[in-house]
């Protein structure tokens, strides 16, 4: 027998996005692509970038392609929390550069009826999870993983292998000092067994 409830059929739904991939993959055009589509739509729009990115702007995030959206600079996660008030979408590009407490500010936002759209690097250079992306990958919704073409064999790329010799971990840069490269290149490209 069923038992009416005193549901709410209108209240907002949030939602965890998460789209992940090597560099050169196409994962801030697809950002970009899902961000314009909520402005079409009328939703409320906040966008929000990591401030050490400021390898094509300071205040927007610009794609390998040239496509852009306006966006705020920020230092940390709390942040977006501080400056996404009566929103209905939040945009997160270049995620991996932010603190793990990214994880609880999306699940905060997702639990407010925010639906959450975050890009990033799941792997850094030396092929490991990357910043807070394995955790926001495990609290989403939906998962979408993009890939490069590999430059040295043209099959699917999913590594972003460095060209430079520096070790450390974050070195912003494009086809300069990284290249996409399959899982076999990339392993020769390395010297691995």
């Amino acid at each position: 027998m069923f038992v009416e409830r005193d549901i709410n059929y209108n209240k907002k739904t949030g939602t965890i996005e998460v789209v992940v991939g090597s560099m050169f993959s196409g994962k801030t055009e697809e950002l970009i692509r899902r961000l314009k589509r909520a402005i079409i739509a009328k939703q409320k729009v906040e966008i929000f970038k990591p401030v050490i990115d400021v390898r094509y702007s300071e205040t927007e995030i610009i794609s390998h392609d040239e496509n852009s959206i306006r966006s705020t600079p920020i230092e940390n996660s709390a942040n977006i929390l501080l400056l996404a008030s009566d929103v209905d979408v939040i945009g997160i590009d270049e995620a991996q550069f932010f603190d793990n407490g990214l994880i609880e500010v999306v699940t905060k936002l997702a639990n407010n009826g925010i639906r959450v759209i975050a890009a990033g690097l799941d792997m850094d250079f030396k092929g490991l999870p990357f910043g807070p992306i394995p955790g926001l990958m495990a609290i989403a919704d939906h998962v979408t993983k993009v890939h490069a073409i590999c430059v040295r064999c043209g099959n699917i790329a999913q590594f972003s292998h460095r060209l430079s010799e520096k070790e450390q971990l974050v070195l912003l840069g494009e086809k300069d000092n990284y290249e996409p490269l399959c899982r076999t290149c990339y392993r020769g490209a390395n010297n691995a067994t």
